[in-house]
């Protein structure tokens, strides 16, 4: 017998969409300290192949996301996680799914981008961009819901596993804790975890952060 709800920890099960976000494996753009949009982007390290192929043991093991719709992101270190994580080369690669917009920093070093631009603030301006024709941080954030909405939308009361990055699954805890555009949560996503929402009439974080290996 359960509690009553007005005192009940534990919630319903999910009746919305249900998302799980896989963060990409290590990539070379991590190790390099490249900004890696799509031209800065060069995929996985050996290390990232490995926690791909970790975790898609772990997924054949337990069957998990056997007949999930699958998306990844369009930038090369998602997409080699997905099919390395699902065995396959026909996930759908969709731009809305991206790390955060670097703009004309694009392929630059960290070093560089230390020299040539003022590194936004957000703390104190969420709406300033991270390089000219890059997104802001409330940008990013208005866009990830966006994209959330429309695979709710878009897919219904199925499970949708999408192949991400750090920066996306921090905005969607974000948006299911109702924290404002403006939050930094400051979150440590390791790689190749997996992170789990529901979307819909309600938003709800189901697991965070699990790792394979």
């Amino acid at each position: 017998m359960l509690p009553p709800d007005d005192v009940r920890t534990r919630g319903e099960p999910p009746i919305g969409t249900v998302i799980t976000l896989v963060r990409h494996g290590e990539a070379r753009c991590n190790v390099d300290g490249v900004i890696g949009g799509a031209a800065g982007c060069a995929g996985l390290t050996d290390q990232g192949r490995a926690q791909a192929a970790a975790l898609g043991r772990h997924r054949e093991r337990h069957g998990e996301w056997d007949g999930a719709v699958l998306l990844t992101s369009a930038l090369p270190r998602a997409r080699d996680t997905g099919r390395l994580v699902m065995g396959r080369d026909d996930l759908d690669a969709l731009a809305r799914f991206n790390e955060l917009e670097p703009g004309e920093a694009d392929g630059w070093t960290l070093d560089d981008y230390r020299v040539r631009v003022v590194s936004p603030d957000w703390s104190a301006d969420p709406d300033a961009v991270f390089a000219p024709g890059g997104e802001s941080w409330r940008g990013f954030a208005t866009r990830v819901v966006d994209a959330l909405t429309w695979t709710a939308e878009t897919f219904g009361a199925q499970r949708v596993v999408i192949f991400t990055h750090g920066g996306v699954i921090e905005q969607a805890i974000r948006a299911v804790t109702r924290e404002d555009a403006a939050v930094r949560l400051r979150l440590r996503t390791d790689h190749c975890s997996v992170t789990e929402i529901e979307w819909g009439a309600q938003r709800r974080l189901l697991r965070y952060n699990e790792r394979a290996i």
